[in-house]
């Protein structure tokens, strides 16, 4: 084991040139530059996405209607369930007709 010990000596790290060093801080800091100016547009266009998307919901008008018969005509309506509700002549308020 300590045999181990002695091949394993501290080494100097290997001295690279400063202007190796120079020219990939600069690489980095244009990767980092862009990566920022990156992620900035990619949630710009995100949030106008969804803005889009709020401003078409948006438009549509939402309307309820009440529709009544005169006379004694028995008058259906269709819930948005599917259930089909009759009011007439002799049937009561909210008879549902698929029981």
């Amino acid at each position: 084991m300590t045999e181990n010990l002695n091949k394993c000596e501290k080494k100097e790290p290997e001295s690279i040139p400063y202007v190796v060093h120079e020219a990939a801080m600069n690489r980095a800091e244009r990767h980092i530059k862009r990566t920022w100016i990156a992620l900035i547009v990619a949630v710009a266009l995100i949030f106008l996405s969804n803005m889009a998307w709020l401003y078409a919901w948006t438009r549509y008008d939402y309307e309820s209607y009440e529709v009544s018969a005169d006379g004694d005509g028995i008058a259906n309506y269709i819930g948005n369930d599917g259930d089909i509700f009759n009011h007439g002549k002799g049937t009561s308020e909210e008879t549902s007709a698929q029981e």
